[in-house]
């Protein structure tokens, strides 16, 4: 593609010169023989200026038709913003760029199967198992999978960092005295679509991640690690159990905030002061952590720039990349009064 640097070349003059002669610069002191050479020149090269090829791009994403396969209800989100922050992320990105979404399916209600083949690419938020959304979309080169818990080396995936999350919370809470830190989180699963008793149980990263870490630094102990659901309830049931343990951890690291908010009510109950008797650290950073009694330290994870990662992956297929690619998006620890320090790790 012709650049206003080979016109410039080609006719003698500077770049300068080209560049304001094209855009008709009435300013210009260029004598008319020089003008016409130019747009020649241009001509002959078949130059497009940047504003048209935009226009022409632009032009072609305007036509672009995605869907959108998310496993989470619209109750879960209200529950827990951590995958609508992932769908605004998408939304948003797509209405920047002219991109439509003209299909969202909901994989834990019946969905009809080869209901996505017209598309031109489809984005899967969630642990949707791959051989249930080839049925719906058989072009595994147009599917980006965001948030799934399991290894998909042939499409491109975009996940968090949930090792690196995992060490600074625990780097933080030593670094504040904490030897004895427990763990609360849910279970994940890789869902079947229209089969409602088939999901497979597969490893949770941040449980995962931890009892690595904890091990590394001999100071792992199975008691304090508890498997819950992902809600405020389970996480209020969850540490009145750890709670009624004769050992107890100092600190604890909480699978999600949602949870975390059941688990200091629970401490709360127990007239245990938080972070005096147990320091409590969330993930998500949702809007309420902030305002928790007392404000609650958190791993911010970057769930929108997910959803926008996912939209530029999918772009970039649609234009013909052919190899998988993988993004992982680091967390940011953000340090607040619910483990007993007000500096940021």
């Amino acid at each position: 593609m012709a650049t206003i640097k080979d016109i410039a070349q080609e006719a003698g003059v500077s770049a300068a010169t080209v560049s304001r002669v094209l855009n008709n610069d009435v300013t210009l002191a260029v004598s008319e023989e020089t003008r016409t050479r130019i747009f020649s020149i241009a001509e002959q090269l078949q130059y497009k200026p940047s504003r048209l090829r935009r226009m022409k791009k632009e032009e072609q994403l305007s036509r672009q038709q995605i869907g959108l396969l998310m496993w989470s209800t619209l109750e879960d989100e209200h529950d827990d913003p951590y995958f609508s922050s992932i769908r605004k992320g998408i939304e948003t990105r797509c209405e920047e760029l002219g991109i439509n979404i003209v299909k969202v399916l909901r994989g834990n209600s019946r969905v009809e199967m080869q209901s996505f083949n017209e598309l031109d690419g489809v984005i899967v938020v969630g642990s949707i198992h791959d051989e249930d959304v080839n049925q719906l979309y058989s072009n595994g080169n147009r599917l980006v999978f965001v948030n799934h818990s399991g290894e998909l080396y042939e499409y491109d995936t975009v996940k968090l960092h949930f090792e690196q999350a995992t060490r600074a919370v625990i780097k933080h809470l030593r670094e504040l005295g904490h030897q004895k830190i427990g763990y609360i989180g849910g279970n994940d699963y890789i869902h079947r679509l229209n089969r409602q008793f088939e999901s497979t149980e597969t490893d949770e990263l941040r449980r995962v991640f931890f009892e690595k870490e904890m091990r590394e630094l001999g100071l792992y102990d199975e008691n304090f690690v508890i498997k819950a659901y992902w809600s405020s309830n389970s996480g209020y049931e969850a540490m009145n159990q750890m709670l009624q343990q004769s050992s107890r951890p100092t600190a604890c690291f909480i699978g999600s905030d949602p949870m975390a908010v059941g688990a200091l009510r629970a401490l709360h109950e127990h007239g245990l002061r938080v972070p005096e008797h147990m320091a409590i650290v969330g993930f998500d950073d949702i809007e309420i952590s902030a305002f928790l009694n007392p404000p609650l330290t958190t791993v911010r994870a970057h769930t929108e720039h997910m959803g926008r990662t996912a939209v530029q992956l999918l772009l970039e297929r649609i234009e013909g990349r052919e190899a998988a690619v993988h993004m992982t998006v680091n967390t940011t620890l953000i340090v607040r009064e619910s483990c007993g320090s007000s500096v940021k790790s």
